[in-house]
């Protein structure tokens, strides 16, 4: 198994390596400054916040952040079908795709990962950045470290996030610019000392409040008072201070309201649902931090009625994974929810038996599959809950067949008719 997996990574990265090739033909003819976001969750948060701030003065890597998906972005290469026939097309358009004409923009917004052995190093010498914004670091995508690290129980998850720290920093080699870093994050500050880079260190000591108003927020911290049109945890308030210390440092005006922007579909979404619920769809994705945070927002979310929690399990977490589950539970407790309903067997192995001991069987449920908690939540619902969607198992269907305005099913994650199809398996 050894063997496979070892020649599994060599061909991986052999095979990325021949767009990275391309790629950087092309970052070469076009010579942009370069913005790396990097980080084991909020990077998306962070690249649509730095367009709000520089709007057309820079291009941004959407739907891109991996070891193959930032070369087919520059190279113009989207997939599309997800079949097979894609691999070997992209590879025969690649060299004339590196020769095409160039964007008029002399920013480029990168949003990067470094989810696997490797993937940090490859990406790092692709982009070398000029400035570099990191601010999380957590067992996201632990699953691939754990063959590295040499370890048990508590000991294993402290080594699995030096792995990964050591993984980023790489990103911090080949930062030319400017480095802004979490200061309240040890891993992340361990690694500082690999980088020539001036190091801009952000804390949440810097901010104030955070206020939820209507669906946005508004948030004070020492280097200024900041509004957001769109409703944000509150760990997104140390993105904000990140952002608006890197746009100063880069030499534009901070415009303190974000008034343009935006969050792509199934992170942090508000919609009516029936029965005059309140349905926050946060499905896009499922780290433990991303967990913590949403259910952060909930917890002060000015609800008029019940607070309920429609949560799926967290995956790729590895040997970790039941530690991770049993400990998120004391995060759904201090939301204080009227109903909480989880989906997975990960949750119903590890979370629900101390969520139980607490509230009880009359206020927690589990169900292994979306399709079950969609009919329990149908016969359930009394009317004005606010309720909250976090988790893998493709809660966004579940979101579907609640909104009251049908329409709003556009607005959701996951459109693509290969995830349609997959959720028709899972019967929802």
């Amino acid at each position: 198994m050894k063997i496979l997996r070892t020649i599994k990574k060599k061909i991986y990265f052999f095979v990325a390596s021949y767009f990275r090739f391309w790629a950087k033909i092309y970052l070469r003819r076009w010579n942009p400054k370069i913005i790396a976001v990097i980080g084991s969750s909020g990077k998306t948060t962070l690249l649509h916040l730095f367009e709000a701030e520089l709007g057309e003065r820079a291009r941004y890597s959407h739907h891109a952040n991996s070891t193959f998906g930032i070369p087919f972005h520059i190279l113009g290469l989207q997939r599309k079908s997800f079949n097979i026939i894609e691999w070997p097309l992209f590879a025969l358009l690649s060299p004339f795709r590196a020769f095409r004409g160039l964007p008029k923009e002399k920013l480029y917004v990168v949003e990067a990962d470094a989810e696997r052995p490797g993937e940090g190093k490859f990406l790092a010498q692709l982009l070398k950045p000029e400035g570099l914004v990191w601010l999380s670091l957590e067992e996201a995508h632990g699953i691939n470290f754990d063959r590295i690290v040499a370890s048990s129980g508590d000991n294993h998850r402290e080594a699995v996030k030096e792995a990964m720290a050591n993984e980023f920093g790489h990103f911090l080699e080949t930062t030319k610019g400017f480095s802004i870093l979490n200061a309240d994050n040890r891993f992340i500050t361990k690694q500082s000392k690999r980088t020539k880079s001036k190091v801009i260190p952000v804390s949440e000591k810097e901010i104030r409040s955070f206020k939820i108003v209507n669906e946005g927020v508004e948030i004070e911290t020492l280097v200024g008072n900041f509004s957001l049109p769109r409703l944000v945890p509150p760990a997104s308030s140390l993105s904000v201070v990140a952002v608006s210390t890197a746009v100063k440092t880069l030499g534009f005006k901070v415009d303190s309201t974000f008034r343009n922007f935006e969050l792509p579909p199934g992170r942090s979404s508000v919609f009516q649902g029936i029965e005059n619920t309140t349905l926050i769809d946060s499905t896009y994705n499922a780290t433990m931090d991303g967990m913590r945070t949403m259910l952060d927002l909930t917890r002060r979310h000015p609800a008029i009625g019940e607070k309920w929690l429609v949560l799926g399990d967290m995956i790729e977490q590895g040997k970790s994974e039941e530690a991770e589950h049993i400990d998120i539970a004391k995060d759904i407790l201090s939301v204080s929810p009227a109903r909480v309903i989880l989906v997975g067997p990960r949750l119903t192995k590890y979370t629900y038996p101390p969520l139980v001991k607490h509230l009880g069987t009359q206020k927690v449920i589990a169900f292994l599959m979306p399709g079950e908690a969609l009919l329990y939540l149908k016969r359930e619902l009394k009317g004005g809950e606010t309720i909250l969607f976090k988790g893998a198992r493709y809660l966004e269907g579940v979101v579907e067949k609640l909104l009251l305005n049908p329409s709003d099913a556009s607005k959701l994650c996951r459109r693509e008719a290969i995830w349609v199809n997959q959720r028709k398996k899972w019967q929802i």
